[in-house]
């Protein structure tokens, strides 16, 4: 199976050897951040570095003054990385090294951009603004995103492109110094905890027929058991049915799932526009479609008939896998099993081999290896271990 390795620009800026070392683990493609929110990642193989603090969203390439002038929601540069354009030198370097690169694209998880522009921000039933996550019902968010698509995902050396976060994000955040484990919130209270109430929501639940209103009042009271410490378990459309009805929670899906949908079909036709024929468009997914964040929810048929394919979360035990992989048997396209590979992330290089031909059974024809520059020593050597034996 193809497999792809995921890097940051740099890892391979100002290692000469990061890129022959990410082809001898045995992968043909890298997935190269060319937009990505703000991080601290450690490099534990750089000559000249072990920590890199991306401070704020930004792209790592200079963006096109023309494309974006007039407009207030723009990209920023980044100053974390000694290139006028790290995303075409490293790229230029994976190449060299007889790899196939692909970039990897974030798109609606963005705190600088809530911070600055509060009013694109999602907005929870209690009214707390979730600054990391835009709300893609917005115009200004959706201009912005398209146009963020189009041209991150289009860079030089760059085969193909990986949206992620192309749809709704929500509550979840690898935020700084979280402090939100103190009640458990499952699966189903996390997907009211991330329902908008932004002026753009409010009247998309309107033209379902809800008073926004009334259904901010309901979805706080489904909530109150989940902070009194009942209900936290709740999973799947089921779960949210049972928090919040069968009525609410299939107006507010409807709604939501025709936002996502529009914008995943308009960013992919952005992309697709910009680069002409033959390059691969894939989306990070979930088939779930309640689900928020880097992996967002989508309907398989749906999503297959507009994109190249999609890279889906497999990382865990056997049941994990089917859930995401099932959904999308019969159907044609390009489907990444996606592995973290760092075990001190909670991933399992050790298992790599029979987790990766269990998710080959389930319908998986590509790999995705997360991520070859924040894996330890023994976890790449497991890596490579496991790839070379996957090819026999």
């Amino acid at each position: 199976m193809k497999t792809s390795a995921f890097l940051y620009p740099w890892d391979v800026i100002g290692d000469p050897d990061a890129a022959a070392r990410v082809a001898d683990l045995g992968v043909q493609q890298v997935t190269l951040a060319a937009a990505y929110h703000s991080t601290r990642a450690l490099t534990p193989r750089h000559p000249g570095r072990r920590i890199v603090t991306a401070e704020h969203a930004a792209v790592l390439y200079p963006p096109d003054p023309d494309r974006w002038a007039g407009r207030e929601l723009r990209p920023r540069g980044q100053s974390w990385v000694a290139s006028d354009d790290p995303f075409a030198e490293a790229a230029e370097a994976l190449t060299g090294a007889g790899l196939e690169v692909h970039s990897w694209v974030v798109l609606a998880h963005n705190s600088r951009l809530g911070a600055e522009h509060p009013e694109t921000s999602v907005v929870n039933a209690y009214g707390d603004r979730y600054p990391w996550a835009p709300c893609i019902a917005r115009p200004a968010v959706r201009a912005y995103l398209l146009a963020l698509a189009a041209e991150a995902a289009v860079r030089p050396g760059a085969r193909g492109t990986e949206l992620e976060s192309c749809g709704w994000y929500g509550f979840a955040h690898l935020h700084a110094h979280d402090k939100i484990a103190g009640v458990g919130l499952g699966d189903a209270a996390q997907y009211l905890m991330s329902l908008c109430f932004c002026p753009d929501c409010r009247t998309g639940y309107a033209g379902q027929g809800l008073d926004p209103d009334g259904l901010a009042a309901a979805v706080r009271g489904a909530l109150e058991p989940v902070w009194a410490g009942s209900g936290s378990a709740e999973s799947g459309r089921a779960g949210i049915e049972r928090l919040l009805g069968a009525e609410l929670t299939a107006a507010t899906l409807q709604w939501r799932g025709r936002v996502a949908r529009t914008l995943q079909e308009a960013a992919v036709a952005a992309v697709r526009a910009a680069a002409g024929p033959g390059f691969q468009v894939l989306l990070h997914a979930d088939p779930a479609p309640h689900r928020t964040g880097a992996n967002v929810g989508v309907d398989p048929a749906h999503i297959l008939s507009v994109a190249d394919g999609v890279v889906l979360p497999c990382t865990g035990d056997d049941p994990v896998r089917e859930a995401v992989l099932g959904p999308f048997d019969g159907h044609d396209g390009v489907l990444a099993a996606n592995f973290s590979v760092v075990t001190g992330m909670g991933g399992s290089p050790a298992t790599l081999e029979r987790d990766a031909a269990h998710a080959a059974s389930l319908g998986a024809n590509q790999l995705r290896l997360y991520h070859a520059g924040l894996a330890s020593d023994p976890d790449i050597e497991a890596v490579a271990g496991a790839l070379s034996r996957l090819r026999r």
